[in-house]
């Protein structure tokens, strides 16, 4: 994607009626990119950008992992240390609460430090946290370590986010995005179920150790190979001229958009909603799950951490099929509201209907596939969405943008993990109150569905906030 200004002329300004007609399309550079053996419109390697890709699709994989590791401790930890179902949803929700606030400073790290330091910050901050319960087991220490580890891993979305986009043109960012959600369901199916083999077998301090040595890992791998991409300007980047530049970059082409009217864009609003609506939905399937499975429906310790698997495995299959062919039909010229908007609020949609029909079910392995397909047809709102959002902003207001919506989105899981605690203590076994739970969950997503079906059109707020952006596929 090509962004130029709207006035003047010249490199990085508008052009002329011919010149637009005779620009190059997505095709065009696809076929220029595999006559130079992989080489993208802005010089960039495309092994380059995948492999790049791939690190911090990595590093969001212990990310989420870092999360999962509470659900799947929860039970010997309940036990040991004498908790109730209620305080390790406390637990849950407080680590969202600083997980939330958190997320506000990814736009001030992006500015004060480049990504290569930013990220691999946050990553040995995210092993710290993981060694106190291991020196001394407390309710005091599981809270302490969760609130620091739930700050520092606020601002890593929009982060690592905008590294991915800063390989990937515009129209193709559904898929890199894809990627990165769906290490939530990598993590799930990769890792939950080797969490749980070292917990049933060595105990669940070893489970804590084996995440913090991943992360100590990962800084190692990623000091050693990252650098900037083409597409996103990113903190204390070397700054060069424009000539020096050229026309197709658009990290610094565009002028600022105020922050409080991309904010206001009924795409951002009604987006947030949504997301911290099925972001609620994960994070209690990531503190409860197990435990769901376990006490609610009968499974055992290691049956329970092994299925933890399955709704992550369709929501990755989901998400990557519907982010391949937003892409696809993007550079096609197809609507990106039908794509990115409608097909994944439709998707919720069925999610909230299968999850309100939840408590009806008494079968537990027709409770588990409802839920597996549930999660997974609503899994889908979280790469389309943050590209949505992503493409109404100016490229640099990438990491800032994303930050304050996925912080909001992050409120869900404030508020989630605690109530179904609540419900699940008050209701008059394990099975109602988890059902109960996963049920109102269903509803809420589902009125904030709507709302996206009728508010949110990015094409619409792209124009009114980017006025001085000509955007070509």
């Amino acid at each position: 994607m090509t962004v130029t200004t709207a006035s003047g002329s010249g490199p990085g300004r508008k052009p002329s009626a011919s010149a637009a007609a005779d620009a190059p399309t997505t095709s065009d550079f696809e076929t220029l990119a595999a006559q130079r053996g992989g080489v993208g419109p802005l010089g960039e390697s495309r092994l380059t950008a995948w492999s790049l890709t791939s690190l911090l699709v990595s590093l969001y994989v212990i990310n989420y992992a870092d999360k999962a590791v509470l659900g799947i401790i929860a039970k010997p930890l309940r036990e040991e240390l004498g908790l109730s179902a209620s305080q390790i949803g406390l637990v849950g929700s407080l680590f969202f609460l600083t997980f939330t606030i958190g997320g506000f400073f990814a736009g001030l790290l992006n500015r004060w430090m480049t990504l290569r330091w930013s990220l691999v910050l946050l990553g040995l901050c995210w092993a710290a946290a993981m060694l106190p319960m291991i020196a001394v087991a407390g309710f005091a220490v599981l809270l302490i370590s969760r609130l620091f580890l739930g700050l520092a891993e606020g601002p890593s979305s929009a982060l690592l986010h905008t590294a991915a986009y800063a390989w990937h043109p515009p129209a193709r960012r559904a898929l890199p995005g894809a990627l990165l959600a769906g290490s939530a369901s990598i993590s799930k199916i990769a890792i939950a179920p080797l969490l749980t083999v070292i917990t049933v077998s060595f105990g669940w301090r070893w489970a804590l150790f084996a995440l913090a040595a991943a992360g100590v890992v990962w800084a190692v791998v990623w000091l050693s190979v990252w650098r900037p991409g083409p597409y996103i300007a990113s903190g204390k980047t070397k700054k060069v001229d424009d000539s020096e530049k050229g026309e197709d970059s658009p990290a610094d082409a565009e002028p600022a958009t105020p922050w409080i009217k991309i904010f206001l864009a009924p795409t951002f609003i009604t987006g947030a909603l949504l997301v911290m609506s099925v972001y609620a939905l994960v994070s209690v399937v990531l503190t409860w799950l197990p435990s769901y499975f376990e006490d609610g429906l009968g499974y055992s310790q290691l049956q329970s951490g092994s299925m933890f698997a399955f709704p992550s495995i369709v929501g990755l299959a989901l998400m990557l099929l519907s982010s391949v062919t937003s892409d696809r039909m993007i550079t096609k010229g197809a609507s990106p509201r039908v794509l990115r908007i409608v097909v994944p609020s439709v998707g919720v949609l069925i999610s909230g209907v299968m999850l309100f029909l939840l408590p009806s079910i008494s079968t537990p392995i027709i409770c588990v596939l409802i839920l597996s397909v549930g999660y997974g047809f609503a899994a889908m709102v979280f790469p389309l969405f943050n590209a949505a959002v992503a493409e109404i902003c100016p490229p640099r207001q990438t990491a800032g943008t994303l930050g304050v919506f996925l912080a909001i989105m992050a409120i869900g899981g404030l508020v989630a993990p605690y109530a179904t605690g609540v419900i699940v203590d008050a209701a008059a076994t394990p099975a109602e109150g988890y059902a109960t739970a996963f049920q109102v969950l269903g509803l809420v997503a589902s009125v904030c569905a709507v709302l996206t079906l009728v508010f949110a059109n990015p094409v619409r707020d792209r124009k009114r906030l980017r006025p001085h952006a000509v955007l070509t596929a």
